[in-house]
């Protein structure tokens, strides 16, 4: 009787052995996924300042934060190449630098105007659209912005800019050539309300005394890994990577340490 369980034992042991095996074989990524996904042996990921969904701070003091920084960190640990965070001055220039194949992975709202320029992965988590309005606004509600004489900012080359153009009749559209750019006007009377999504509007309201981000919402942006056109080669990684992180936590964990506000987790 004795030696039955340690015949079980060894078994068991040895499965193990071959499950991990088989568990290492599997997450090793695919090589011609890795070059098309990095074909300058390092990682180039575009990000923007002043949103969590991005990166806030500084990725050299070695204390930035963001969702798109930390995901672009994780996918280059996954594919086994260097991390090399490349900073714009604002989201339409990344999208430029993705375009064009200067950098590699941007993680950004994949609009379907954005998906003719882009290949996607599958949405990793939404974000609500909203307005911010200064100290002291009489705008109470989101139905009150599209009136005559108000000007809304929204960031040059956004969805927000696309999109409110389209479907607002009365409200004066201003375009602004950065985060910075539109919290300066804000602060200084010289817009009546700016648009964009909520993570991004209760970062800027932070830096505003007495500013609101309005309840109710105009939209939703889907967020997802995009890559350069041509490199499809790459999808396959990408979307396994998109999985797992959604699967294991790992995308909620990003949120978390960016205190990423106005987000909904598919």
């Amino acid at each position: 009787m004795a030696t039955l369980p340690r015949s079980i034992a060894r078994l068991a042991a040895i499965a193990l052995v071959l499950l991990a095996g088989c568990a290492s074989v599997a997450t090793v990524p695919d090589p011609s996924a890795v070059r098309a996904l990095a074909p300058t042996g390092g990682l180039r990921v575009g990000l923007y300042p002043g949103t969590p969904t991005s990166i806030i701070g500084d990725p050299a003091s070695g204390s930035a934060k963001g969702v798109g920084f930390d995901l672009g960190r994780a996918l280059a640990k996954r594919a086994g190449v260097a991390f090399v965070p490349v900073v714009f001055a604002n989201n339409a220039e990344v999208f430029a630098a993705a375009k064009s194949g200067a950098v590699d992975m941007v993680f950004t709202n994949a609009s379907p105007a954005r998906m003719k320029e882009l290949d996607f992965s599958p949405t990793v988590l939404q974000v609500e659209q909203g307005y911010l309005v200064p100290a002291g606004s009489p705008i109470r509600d989101i139905a009150e912005v599209d009136r005559p004489g108000v000007r809304l900012g929204v960031s040059e080359g956004s969805t927000s800019e696309s999109t409110l153009s389209r479907e607002l009749r009365n409200a004066t559209i201003v375009r602004t050539a950065s985060l910075d750019a539109a919290l300066d006007l804000l602060a200084n009377g010289k817009l009546d309300a700016f648009a964009t999504n909520k993570a991004i509007l209760f970062e800027m309201s932070d830096r505003i005394p007495g500013s609101r981000v309005l309840a109710g919402r105009y939209g939703l942006e889907g967020l997802a890994v995009g890559i350069p056109k041509g490199r499809e080669a790459a999808m396959p990684l990408i979307r396994s990577f998109v999985a797992d992180a959604r699967a294991s936590g790992e995308v909620r964990q990003a949120v978390e340490r960016a205190e990423l506000r106005g987000t909904v987790l598919p």
